[in-house]
């Protein structure tokens, strides 16, 4: 079993004109986020069973995919990392971490980032030193910033809302609308499960935070908090 088996799998499912529609929603024309990235159109559902037939790959195998040039391979890639995290242990976890870290270059649209680092990061980080995601948010690398962000979610999960809201306070003032989305989406996570503690971060900041990203975090208030909040009554 190796990655050029995978390859030629996950090429069976390619559909040319899903892949037109994927250049144009993952942003990849000239100037754009997701600038040169090719696609060749496979669905989300067969990427998931390709990973899964898979993931016994080795890292160094696993590797290979995270530099291929088409999307959906890298996204398959990260899946298949997911899932071994999933079924291992520790050594597992401590082997799919290195090889994210050391293979971030491959995980360079919002879709491959939010399918991965909060379940292969955030576990890993859970009972360590988490200054590399603050560092990571101070980068000015957009992808850097974005997994910084949603590798939070694993410590909302955990009712631990520290990280989210010091990294959150980095990026409040961010420009990317993935940025302001990645963080919106985080504090509503956080309101979820302690909404006195979202509301004492947006008092602060949402006068002053970009639009997007309030109405990220405030998507699920009720229509009457929801309003003063966009027309700055709080």
């Amino acid at each position: 079993m190796n990655h050029q088996n995978l390859l030629k799998e996950l090429k069976k499912y390619a559909d040319p004109e899903k892949a037109k529609h994927s250049t144009r929603f993952f942003k990849s024309g000239p100037g754009e986020y997701g600038e040169g990235d090719e696609f060749w159109g496979v669905k989300v559902p067969d990427q998931r069973k390709v990973a899964k037939k898979y993931r016994e790959l080795s890292g160094s195998e696993i590797e290979k995919l995270l530099h291929h040039k088409i999307h959906e391979v890298r996204l398959t890639a990260a899946m298949l990392m997911v899932y071994k995290v999933e079924k291992g242990g520790e050594e597992e976890l401590e082997q799919m971490t290195k090889v994210y870290l050391n293979n971030l270059a491959g995980f360079n649209n919002w879709d491959i980032i939010d399918s991965s680092c909060h379940k292969i990061l955030g576990p890993f980080l859970e009972d360590k030193d988490r200054s590399l995601l603050h560092d990571f948010a101070r980068s000015g690398d957009l992808w850097k910033k974005r997994i910084a962000m949603i590798t939070c979610y694993h410590f909302i999960r955990q009712n631990d809302f520290d990280d989210t809201l010091n990294i959150a306070e980095i990026l409040v003032n961010d420009d990317h609308d993935l940025i302001q989305k990645a963080v919106g989406w985080m504090l509503r996570e956080i309101g979820n499960r302690n909404l006195e503690t979202e509301e004492e971060f947006l008092k602060i900041h949402y006068q002053n935070m970009p639009r997007t990203m309030l109405r990220y975090a405030i998507e699920k208030f009720d229509e009457p908090q929801r309003l003063r909040y966009l027309h700055g009554e709080i």
